[in-house]
C-alpha cells in the first residue's frame, strides 16, 4: 500500500466533520432516554430537536416534518409501501414507478410486490424519459389505488441531476405522491422543499460528512404518511418505533448545518472534478465520461477505460493510494456491471469507475490520482502493443 492516501469516494461515504464527531461526543454524556419526562430526558429531546431543525433547515423543510430513521434504506423501506394512512383513514398505493438507474433501495420496491413495480427507461445521458412517465400515469387505474413515483434527485454513479420540478408536475398532473431520494443531492445541490419539490424526501447522514446509521424521511406536509415499518413506543410521533440513537442524530444535525453552509463551495469542487476529467482525457483519451450531455453533482465524475475491467483499475488504483469506487457501494462489496450504465444504454461487459471529492479534496490528492491513473494507462498500453505484435 502507499504511504500517502487519497480518499475520493464520497459518494460511498464523505469523511466524518469534525463539527458532526463533536456533537456526537457531546451527546454520548447523556445518559437519558430522550422520551423520559424528567430534566435528564428533556436534556436529551432538546439535542434531538435542535438535529431536526439542522436537518429541516438543509432542505427548508419544517422541523416537525423530519422523521429520523437508521439510514435511506429504512427510510425507502418505510415510504414505497402500498399501504398510507391520513388520519385515521387509509389509503392505498396501487403501483410503484421507478427510474430504470436508481439506486436499489428504490429498484426492490420496498414493501411492493415485485408485480407491482414499473420500471421506466432513461435515455443515453441517465435522465428520466418524461414520456414513458407520463404515458405509464395517465394509464394509471386510479380506481384500483394511487400512482407512488419514486425517484434519484442524483444518480450515485454518474452524478446526472434530474428534472425534479417536471417529473413533480408530471406526477401531481396525475394525482400522484412522489418520492425523491436526496442522498447525494443534498448537501451537493440547493433543495428546497416549500416550493413543491417533492411529497417525501429520503436523506442519510453519511453521505453528508455525518455518522452512518441515521436518516431521515422529510415529508412536504403531515397530512398522510405510510404506514410505520417500525412500530414501537410512538417515537418519531408513531412513524418510527424504537429509542432514538442520541449521537448519531446529533451528528446528523451538526453535519446538515455544515453542508448548508457548505453549499457556497461547490463551485470549488466542481473545478477539482473538471480537472480530475482532464487529467483522464490526457491520459487515456479514449476513456469515456458518462452522464456528460446532462447536469451532473459537481463533485462526480463517471468514467471507463477500454479493455481495463474496473474493479482490476479499482485495485490499481487502492495500491497507489487512491480510494476511489466501480460505482455503487452499497452491494456488499460486490463488483459487477453497472446497473445504471445498462439502464443508459450501455452493454453488461462495460466497466466504469467511479471518482467523487468533497470541499477538503486538494492539489495533492488530485497528484496522487494523475500518477495512479498514468501507471495504470501506461501497463495498458504496452499489454496493448504486446498483443498487436502477437497477432503481426
Amino acid at each position: 500500500m502507499a504511504a500517502k492516501r487519497a480518499y475520493l469516494d464520497y459518494n460511498a461515504s464523505a469523511p466524518l466533520l469534525a463539527a458532526a464527531r463533536e456533537a456526537m461526543v457531546a451527546a454520548l454524556d447523556l445518559t437519558a432516554n430522550p422520551s423520559s419526562v424528567h430534566a435528564e430526558g428533556r436534556a436529551a429531546r432538546r439535542l434531538i430537536e435542535t438535529a431536526r431543525r439542522e436537518v429541516a433547515a438543509l432542505v427548508n423543510a419544517r422541523p416537525e416534518h423530519v422523521v429520523f430513521t437508521s439510514g435511506a434504506t429504512e427510510a425507502a423501506s418505510t415510504l414505497l409501501t402500498p399501504d398510507w394512512q391520513m388520519g385515521r383513514g387509509s389509503v392505498r398505493m396501487s403501483r410503484l414507478y421507478v427510474s430504470a438507474a436508481d439506486h436499489p433501495c428504490l429498484l426492490n420496491g420496498g414493501r411492493f410486490p415485485a408485480a407491482q413495480v414499473t420500471r421506466i427507461g432513461v435515455d443515453a445521458s441517465g435522465i428520466a424519459d418524461l414520456v414513458a412517465l407520463a404515458t405509464a400515469l395517465d394509464a394509471h387505474d386510479k380506481a384500483d389505488g394511487l400512482p407512488l413515483v419514486a425517484i434519484h434527485a442524483a444518480n450515485n454513479e454518474t452524478g446526472v441531476i434530474q428534472p425534479i420540478d417536471r417529473i413533480a408536475g408530471i406526477v401531481k398532473g396525475a394525482g400522484g405522491i412522489l418520492v425523491v431520494d436526496a442522498v447525494q443531492a443534498a448537501g451537493r445541490v440547493s433543495i428546497d422543499m416549500s416550493e413543491g419539490y417533492a411529497d417525501y424526501l429520503i436523506l442519510s447522514s453519511h453521505k453528508i460528512g455525518g455518522p452512518k446509521g441515521v436518516g431521515a424521511i422529510v415529508a412536504a406536509a403531515d397530512l398522510m404518511m405510510p404506514k410505520p415499518l417500525i412500530n414501537g413506543g410512538g417515537q418519531e410521533k408513531g412513524h418510527r418505533g424504537g429509542t432514538e440513537n442520541l449521537a448519531a442524530i446529533a451528528g446528523f444535525g451538526a453535519a446538515a448545518r455544515e453542508a448548508l453552509a457548505g453549499l457556497q463551495a461547490m463551485d470549488a469542487v466542481r473545478q477539482r472534478r473538471d480537472e480530475i476529467e482532464a487529467i483522464v482525457k490526457v491520459l487515456v483519451p479514449e476513456a469515456e465520461i458518462f452522464g456528460t450531455g446532462a447536469p451532473r453533482l459537481a463533485n462526480t465524475t463517471f468514467f471507463a477505460i477500454a479493455n481495463v475491467k474496473a474493479e482490476t483499475a479499482q485495485i490499481a488504483f487502492d495500491l497507489a493510494g487512491v480510494a476511489l469506487s466501480a460505482g455503487s457501494a452499497c452491494s456488499s462489496g460486490k463488483v459487477g456491471p453497472s446497473h445504471v450504465l445498462k439502464a443508459m444504454g450501455y452493454g453488461d461487459s462495460l466497466g466504469a469507475l467511479r471518482v467523487s471529492i468533497g470541499s477538503a479534496t486538494g492539489a495533492e490528492d488530485i497528484e496522487l490520482f494523475r500518477a495512479a491513473l498514468a501507471g495504470i494507462a501506461a501497463r495498458q498500453a504496452a499489454r496493448d502493443k504486446a498483443d498487436r505484435d502477437r497477432a503481426a
